[in-house]
C-alpha cells in the first residue's frame, strides 16, 4: 500500500511540471518581444519641478576699433630724391720720379696731411753731386764767355789799326757765341739737377689723407725707368656726390630749368642737398657741378655730379648718400599721409579708407615724393577721407569697424608694418 502511494505521488508531480512548461511555452510564443525596448536604458521620468530650457540669443561681436587719420594739407616744394655715392675730387698716386733707395717714410698710414708736407725721402747723394757738377760747369762757361768777349773787343780794336786780320776777329766772335751756348747748357744742367734733387723728396700735392705706404724704406724705387707708386693721397674737401638720374627724373630737371629760364650751362645754380644714410634731413648743401651730355643707353640713366664743402671730413669717398634736387615748384594744397599706411598688391599701391558707413574700402592711389615719414598722394585721395594707419591686419576691405580718429603727428613716427 505504501509503495503504491509513492508511485502515485511521482506521477502527479511529473504531470504538474509538464502542465507548467506547456503553459509557459504558450505564453512565450503568443506574446511579441521588442529587443530594442529591452536593450534601451531605463530613463526615469523628469521631476515635475524642473522647468523647460530657454534657447540663448547670440549677439554679434562689436566692430574692432581702428585708428584713422585725415590727410594733412600743406604746401610742399617739389624735388627729386636719388641715391648715390660720395667720390673724391682728387685721388693721386705718389710716384717715385727718380731712381734710388727709399730712405725714409715721414707719415703714418692714414694720416691727414697738408699741401707740401714731406712724405718720402729717396737717396739724395748722387743728385747733390750732379747739382754741384752742373754748377761748376756754369762757372767754367761763364769764365769762357768773359774771356771770349774780351778777345772780341781787343781784336776789333787791333783790326782798326791794321794790327789784326778780319779772320782773327771772326774767330773770337765765334768763340764768344760758343761760350754763351755753353753757359746756357750748363745753366740747364743745374736746373735739371735741382729738379732731380727735388724729386728725391715726395711731398703732398694737396690737403688730404694718405693711404697705406706701398714700398718699405730700403727698397730701390724708380729703377729701370719704371715709375714706382709709393702711396695714394685722396682729397676730401671739397668732395663729389655722384648719382644716376632716371629718364623721368631727367625730364623733371629739364622742365625745372625751362621754368626758371636756365640752360645746362647754368647747372651750377641748381642746389643739391645731401645726407648720409644715418642722418635725419639733408644737413649738407652743395651745387650741381656736372651733368653727362647723354643718357647711358645701357642703363637709361644720366650721370649727375654735385660738389660740396667737407671741412670736417664727414663724407668719405664711397659713402652711400641720399641726394635731393629741389625743383622750385610749390604745391600749396598737397595731401600727405603716413608712408607706413600704404600697402601694395598686383594692382599697385593702395590705402585702406573707412567710408561714411564705417566700412573699410581699398583705394588705389598715385604717389608723390616722400617728405620725412609722410608721403604725398597726388591722386585717389580726398581731404576728408579717413585713412587707416594702424591695426591693418584687422581692417580688411568690407569689414565694418569703429574708426578712432587720431593725429598724423602721433602716427607718422611708427615703422611701416
Amino acid at each position: 500500500m505504501a509503495r503504491w502511494r509513492r508511485v502515485h505521488s511521482g506521477i502527479a508531480l511529473a504531470t504538474l511540471v509538464g502542465v507548467a512548461a506547456g503553459y509557459g511555452a504558450a505564453v512565450y510564443y503568443s506574446t511579441p518581444f521588442d529587443l530594442a525596448a529591452a536593450a534601451a536604458p531605463k530613463i526615469p521620468p523628469a521631476p515635475a519641478s524642473v522647468a523647460a530650457v530657454t534657447p540663448v540669443q547670440l549677439t554679434p561681436p562689436p566692430s574692432p576699433p581702428i585708428p584713422v587719420v585725415t590727410p594733412r594739407v600743406q604746401s610742399v616744394s617739389s624735388f627729386v630724391d636719388v641715391t648715390g655715392n660720395a667720390a673724391s675730387v682728387n685721388a693721386v698716386k705718389l710716384i717715385a720720379r727718380v731712381e734710388g733707395y727709399l730712405e725714409q717714410l715721414h707719415y703714418q698710414d692714414g694720416q691727414f696731411v697738408k699741401k707740401g708736407d714731406l712724405l718720402f725721402t729717396i737717396q739724395q747723394d748722387q743728385y747733390k753731386d750732379q747739382l754741384q757738377q752742373s754748377q761748376a760747369q756754369v762757372l767754367a762757361a761763364q769764365a769762357a764767355l768773359v774771356y771770349a768777349k774780351t778777345e772780341v773787343v781787343r781784336y776789333t780794336a787791333l783790326l782798326k789799326k791794321d794790327a789784326a786780320t778780319q779772320i782773327e776777329v771772326d774767330k773770337w766772335v765765334y768763340q764768344r757765341a760758343a761760350a754763351e751756348a755753353q753757359l746756357l747748357g750748363a745753366q740747364a744742367s743745374v736746373a735739371l739737377a735741382k729738379l732731380n734733387l727735388g724729386y728725391t723728396e715726395v711731398r703732398a700735392p694737396f690737403d688730404g689723407i694718405v693711404g697705406k705706404h706701398l714700398i718699405d724704406p730700403g727698397n730701390v724705387v724708380g729703377g729701370g725707368g719704371q715709375q714706382t707708386a709709393l702711396a695714394e693721397i685722396t682729397q676730401l674737401d671739397p668732395i663729389y656726390v655722384v648719382a644716376n638720374l632716371s629718364e623721368q627724373d631727367v625730364l623733371k630737371v629739364r622742365q625745372n630749368l625751362g621754368q626758371h629760364r636756365l640752360t645746362l650751362a647754368d647747372l651750377h645754380k641748381v642746389p643739391v642737398d645731401v645726407a648720409l644714410s644715418d642722418e635725419t634731413g639733408f644737413p649738407h648743401q652743395g651745387t650741381i657741378e656736372y651733368v653727362a651730355p647723354a643718357i647711358d643707353p645701357a642703363t637709361g640713366t644720366l650721370l649727375v655730379r654735385g660738389i660740396l664743402s667737407n671741412p670736417n671730413y664727414t663724407l668719405l669717398p664711397g659713402f652711400f648718400v641720399k641726394m635731393r634736387l629741389p625743383m622750385g615748384r610749390v604745391d600749396r594744397s598737397a595731401l600727405l599721409v603716413p608712408d607706413r599706411a600704404l600697402q601694395e598688391d598686383q594692382g599697385g599701391r593702395y590705402l585702406l579708407i573707412v567710408n561714411k558707413d564705417s566700412v573699410v574700402e581699398q583705394r588705389y592711389v598715385q604717389l608723390g615724393q616722400l617728405d620725412g615719414a609722410l608721403r604725398v598722394i597726388t591722386s585717389g585721395l580726398k581731404p576728408d577721407d579717413r585713412v587707416v594707419v594702424g591695426e591693418l591686419w584687422r581692417a580688411s576691405p568690407g569689414t565694418k569697424v569703429t574708426p578712432q580718429l587720431t593725429t598724423i603727428d602721433a602716427t607718422s613716427a611708427g615703422a611701416k608694418p
